[in-house]
């Protein structure tokens, strides 16, 4: 029987891995659209003093402009947003296809076989260049320089 449990909990732990509850209240909760697409009434048209229009205009163009700006968003996002959804779920998962079947395993493959080339490399500067440059060390270890104002 605990073995049946244990079973049965361990596959609604692998379902829950694909399967994920989305939040209708809170659409962007990672904020990555908060300062670009909050785009109000007072931030496009605005008066300055001395120059207002009727107040029914100025109601009726606040209105205006809110309303379209909410339908003219839920009618392209009824119309284009699955269509869009569809592409960049394709596009995606085209670039994670991608990074994880050919640009990881071919660094991975690079970083292998550079690894021949660095301990050659490595060990021919440690046996050519060492003793070059600690015997130019210990030739200029002996060059004094000093000063001298001449009047």
């Amino acid at each position: 029987m605990a073995e049946e449990q244990s079973e049965l909990d361990e596959r609604i732990i692998i379902k829950d891995q694909h399967v994920k509850e989305i939040d209708l209240v809170n659409r962007d909760p990672k904020r990555i659209n908060e300062d670009v697409v909050k785009v109000d009434f007072e931030d496009v048209i605005a008066e300055p003093v001395g120059t207002y229009s009727f107040d029914g205009v100025w109601k009726t163009s606040y209105t205006t402009f809110t309303v379209s700006k909410y339908w003219c968003y839920r009618l392209l996002s009824a119309v284009l947003g699955i269509p869009l959804a569809v592409v960049w779920g394709f596009l995606f998962a085209l670039i994670s296809f991608c990074h994880i079947w050919a640009v990881v395993p071919c660094i991975k493959s690079y970083l292998i076989e550079i690894q021949c080339v660095s301990r050659i490399y490595s060990l021919c500067i440690h046996t050519f260049c060492d003793p070059l440059f600690e015997a130019l060390s210990k030739i200029c270890s002996n060059i004094r320089v000093a000063l001298r104002k001449e009047i």
